[in-house]
């Protein structure tokens, strides 16, 4: 699946110069750096418990985010990453 990433100048340079040392693409790089954070993530929280309310309203509902604007569906994205940073601290407030 292709996608895109914005990250900062600096940060790039950081994986530029990292990928050229070792020989490999940013692409590789980025997949092993994700893997790593998820495992990392998963072992030391465990998995979370999602809810999901039953579907609710019309076809004629209007949607809750216009997906042309990059932006806003970026700020919505971060509001759920906030919310499951919740639900974990949460449970692991119970554990």
């Amino acid at each position: 699946m292709r996608t895109t990433v914005i990250l900062p100048d600096e940060l790039y340079r950081q994986v530029k110069e990292r990928t050229r040392a070792d020989n490999r693409t940013v692409t590789s790089f980025l997949e092993d750096a994700i893997r790593h954070e998820l495992a990392r993530r998963e072992a030391s929280i465990g998995p979370v418990d999602v809810y999901l309310a039953p579907p609710s309203g019309s076809r004629d509902d209007r949607a809750l985010v216009d997906l042309n604007d990059k932006e806003a569906v970026q700020e919505l994205l971060d509001e759920d990453d906030f919310a499951v940073q919740q639900i974990r601290q949460s449970q692991g407030d119970r554990a």
